[in-house]
């Protein structure tokens, strides 16, 4: 697949504000229980430094019941000193990611571990090269604008794995990456090996290419002691940082809706106060990745129309706080990408896009519930991102759009409106084309062998790994990582100059 510049039809980045599950009344309502939840039913906090942080600031604290409740004075503080934009950068300042607002980005996720094999089709564990091969094909397609590690190389032992993880895919991909580390000594490596590739400690907090998620709550409203030790440190760093909190409706949170929400809002502004404790104006994302558990077998669905819906409702409540939100979309249920995971990936990805969600992970490439990957499905998904995006642009009305002159020409018979001058200035800039859905008539399709979505796809990601180099680092610097750590990816898989 050739390399070309991003098509000015789809740009990330764009602004939207069109899907609003939630009514003013309903947000407002959301936001006050969520306050009332903290202060009145608070949050498990085990013997610790977070609990010690939290009652220094003034929360109450019962150690009979390792609960920590917090006030609204204190919520609102949080809120007030929390970080209002965080920038995540690429290698490439081209792909630096502006979280705020109603700005959306979509990208991957995930912690699968398996992948359907891209010449067998048959599943297998997935290993460091996978994490390595799929952040060479984000890196190449334009509607995935970042790389959040997809899944899990069992190939590494637990102490080598957040290092290895990052490296795999710093190396492969221009774009920002965000990993996850399961230990503070995990997240130094990480940071430690992301700084020697942008130079230094310093041009690492100028411009972040590395950022983390942590999820550092157990729903319902209980914090995961080492999970939270590390975040501490990730916070001290000042590396940018999600933090997700995934409560499942009717499983560890209400079957109610709304009333997910609030326990999710709640779980999330706990986390702004404390990150905002150890750090004022802390680089944190709200990180809301609510689901839903099918109530007739109390199996998790991530393809379903509430999940869309409360993922739009995240979106408004970030927007009501003025902080950037990570949640999440395409998460389907189907084992193998076909028709019901293209209905549910577009459904979930366009309702969390429209309501203006910042950071839109697991956009791209999951199937099975988040167990599984496939290569052939991240290209499916860049063609569903960017359709995506073409809606939340929206329709420009302009004088010039309008087109009555136009309208005028061809009703008086001065020739066809596929071939004015406006439809020839247009098709660039106003239309959407997909590089992997099929729109030509039956019989050209069938001269070319009648192929589906799905094998056009397999051919597209072949193609990238084959002949798609991301910008590489020095060599000096693979080198001196090495040395450092043990780095167990072979060179060939990564993109490193003078190889």
């Amino acid at each position: 697949m050739a390399e070309a510049p991003r098509p000015s039809v789809v740009p990330p980045g764009m602004e939207a504000n069109w899907y609003k599950p939630l009514t003013e009344d309903g947000l407002h309502r959301i936001h006050e229980a969520s306050l009332t939840l903290l202060e009145r039913t608070g949050i498990q906090v085990l013997p610790s430094e977070c609990r010690d942080i939290f009652k220094a600031a003034g929360a109450r604290v019962d150690e009979s019941k390792d609960r920590v409740f917090i006030p609204r004075p204190m919520v609102e503080d949080g809120i007030a000193k929390a970080a209002k934009e965080v920038v995540l950068c690429g290698r490439d300042s081209r792909h630096d990611l502006h979280l705020t607002g109603r700005k959306v980005y979509m990208g991957t996720g995930g912690a699968a571990v398996n992948v359907l094999d891209l010449e067998s089709g048959a599943v297998r564990q997935t290993v460091l090269a996978d994490v390595a091969r799929i952040g060479r094909l984000v890196d190449a397609l334009d509607n995935i604008h970042f790389y959040l590690r997809a899944c899990v190389a069992h190939d590494c032992s637990n102490e080598l794995l957040d290092v290895n993880t990052a490296y795999a895919a710093l190396t492969n991909t221009s774009k920002h990456v965000m990993v996850n580390a399961f230990t503070s000594k995990g997240a130094f490596e990480c940071i430690d090996v992301a700084a020697m590739i942008a130079g230094s400690r310093e041009a690492l907090d100028a411009r972040p290419i590395i950022s983390f998620t942590s999820c550092w709550v157990v729903s319902p409203l209980r914090y995961a002691p080492e999970t939270v030790e590390t975040l501490t440190e990730i916070v001290r760093q000042n590396i940018p940082v999600a933090i997700s909190s995934a409560p499942q409706a009717g499983a560890t949170s209400p079957a109610s809706l709304a009333g997910t929400l609030v326990q999710v809002n709640a779980e999330q502004l706990s986390g702004i106060v404390y990150t905002n404790l150890v750090r004022p104006a802390a680089r944190v994302i709200m990180g809301f990745v609510p689901s839903v558990a099918d109530l007739r077998t109390g199996n998790f669905t991530g393809g379903a129309a509430e999940f869309a819906m409360m993922h739009a409702a995240s979106a408004q409540l970030g927007q009501f706080y003025g902080i950037p939100v990570y949640n999440s979309s395409a998460i389907s249920d189907s084992k193998l990408p076909d028709i019901q995971a293209g209905y549910e990936k577009g459904i979930t990805s366009l309702a969390a896009a429209l309501a203006g969600s910042n950071y839109i992970h697991h956009s791209a490439g999951l199937l099975e519930s988040m167990l599984t990957v496939a290569y052939e499905q991240y290209v499916i998904d860049d063609d569903i991102n960017g359709s995506v995006m073409r809606a939340v642009r929206g329709i420009e009305v302009t004088d010039e759009t309008l087109a009555l002159d136009v309208i005028d020409q061809v009703c008086n018979g001065e020739g066809h409106f596929l071939g004015t001058e406006q439809s020839l200035a247009l098709m660039n800039t106003e239309y959407y084309y997909p590089h992997t859905a099929d729109r030509r008539r039956r019989g050209d399709w069938e001269e070319t062998g009648s192929r589906d979505m799905r094998e056009v796809a397999r051919d597209t990601a072949r193609e990238i790994l084959a002949i798609h180099k991301p910008i590489p680092i020095p060599a000096a610097v693979d080198s001196a990582i090495r040395q450092r750590y043990n780095i167990i990816l072979p060179p060939e898989l990564a993109a490193i100059e003078d190889q």
